[in-house]
């Protein structure tokens, strides 16, 4: 029975993008590109509504463009940015390194290490190392780590984790907009508009730490109650007790090689434009090859843990699924698809910056709260590309639109599914589709609406 509701919704999804490109050829579009929209469509489709099955639709649309040559496969490995997967290995690897020598149980034990801890603090605390860790090290891992530490005080507290979970992915979600390395979506953006971390580092972060402010100041207000319980029982139990619990993990030899690496790491890749102009290498070649000459430092020195690194803790699964998708995405601009639309939308905005830049920005941030934020960039650069306007404030407003947006709801970004999975199974807690909504949408509309005054009359990001 199962079987037959699930052929019959992948039947409904086919004839769904059947018709999509029968309209689209019918409206005057070429056959390769009435295909092209028609396999990505697809393959969006199937990523929202078989999440299981993403990997299966993306190796389907990718053949089918291939054997219906719309696209060679030069072409298609071209489009692929395979640079951005081996810099995503790259890191993956680095964090798995973090991971083995203790890194994140050391960081917890020193953040709750609060002198005269009350709640406030501790929100305050847990909100800007959520969305500091989320800058350095990928949302996903982030998260776990910080969702770990919050679950524990709040056994030995006795109060709702719930509102202190929500809090930590809130900022995580700001947090992963302040570099180039928080979100793939990050490097995607830098890799395709030119933006250097740099870039990030100069306009991106401070807008990112403005947001968080605001969203701590809306946290505080909307949690005052569940503040208040924990305050009480911080008074009643002693703040100071909480430290012989938690785990203490002094940093040692092999934390410090680690931490070496990976801050060099991290400076190098801060540097990466001006070496490039130095040394005078093509755009983006440092940002890419740093983390892959870091990781194979870590493998040569860590090489009876090398092959756990790199399969454990490489995503594979999602890496081939970026890979496809990107390749799907760039079939769109191979084929020109891209180019009309972009030319529709320069006269419908009347070639208005402020109204191209209004409508990428909200579009980005409704959609990547239902969507995965790295299929919605994916499917906006081609078009924001094909746009050729020059102008950078089109990349910010899809890069805060794909990072905010996520706070809309529970299923907005990686980030939220991970931290409410590890709820639910930990203290078999649910939280429902309109409790989230209630918090979510008022940080997210209110963060977005912040970010689309600044790109509008901030000279920094035009």
């Amino acid at each position: 029975m199962l079987k037959n509701r699930l052929l019959f919704k992948i039947s409904i999804l086919l004839f769904i993008s059947f018709t999509l490109g029968l309209t689209i050829k019918s409206i005057g579009f070429s056959n390769q590109q009435a295909v092209s929209i028609s396999i990505f469509f697809l393959s969006i489709l199937g990523t929202l509504f078989f999440w299981d099955f993403r990997l299966s639709f993306a190796f389907l649309g990718t053949s089918i463009l291939l054997f219906s040559r719309t696209i060679d496969l030069d072409n298609l490995l071209k489009c692929a940015s395979v640079e951005i997967i081996l810099f995503l290995i790259g890191m993956m690897v680095l964090v798995g390194l973090l991971k083995h020598t203790g890194f994140f149980a050391w960081l917890v034990s020193l953040i709750l290490r609060i002198p005269n801890l009350t709640a406030k603090k501790f929100v305050i605390y847990i909100s800007f190392i959520s969305a500091l860790l989320s800058c350095a090290v990928d949302e996903v891992t982030s998260i776990i780590f910080m969702v770990a530490a919050i679950l524990e005080i709040c056994d030995y507290f006795e109060v709702e984790p719930t509102p202190f979970i929500i809090i930590s992915v809130l900022t995580t979600n700001i947090g992963s907009s302040g570099t180039v390395l928080g979100n793939p979506i990050g490097i995607l953006i830098a890799t395709k508009s030119g933006l250097t971390f740099e870039d990030f580092i100069l306009k991106a972060f401070p807008l990112m730490l403005i947001c968080l402010l605001v969203t701590i100041f809306i946290i505080l207000f909307c949690y005052r109650k569940n503040i208040r319980m924990l305050d009480n029982q911080i008074k009643k139990m002693g703040a100071n007790e909480i430290l012989i619990r938690l785990i203490s993990v002094p940093p040692e030899k092999e934390l410090k090689i680690s931490l070496f690496i990976f801050g060099t790491t991290l400076f190098f890749i801060a540097l990466h434009h001006r070496l490039e102009l130095w040394w005078n290498l093509e755009n983006n070649t440092v940002l890419l090859i740093i983390p892959l000459i870091s990781a194979g430092c870590v493998m040569i020195w860590k090489h009876k843990k090398a092959r756990e690194f790199i399969e454990k803790d490489v995503e594979w699964w999602t890496l081939l699924f970026f890979l496809l998708l990107f390749a799907q995405a760039g079939t769109l601009k191979y084929t020109g698809f891209t180019d009309v639309i972009a030319k529709k939308l320069i006269l419908l905005t009347r070639h208005s910056i402020g109204c191209l830049l209004s409508i990428v920005l909200w579009i980005s941030t409704f959609a990547s709260s239902v969507l995965d934020n790295v299929v919605l960039v994916a499917s906006f650069i081609p078009v924001v590309q094909s746009l050729n306007l020059g102008v950078n404030s089109l990349w910010w407003a899809l890069l805060f639109g794909g990072c905010f947006g996520g706070n809309i709801t529970l299923i907005g970004s990686t980030a939220n599914i991970v931290a409410l999975g590890i709820l639910e199974k930990e203290r078999n807690i649910k939280i429902s589709f309109f409790k989230w909504l209630k918090i979510g949408l008022v940080v997210g509309l209110v963060t977005t609406l912040i970010v689309w005054i600044a790109l509008l009359y901030l000279p920094l990001f035009h």
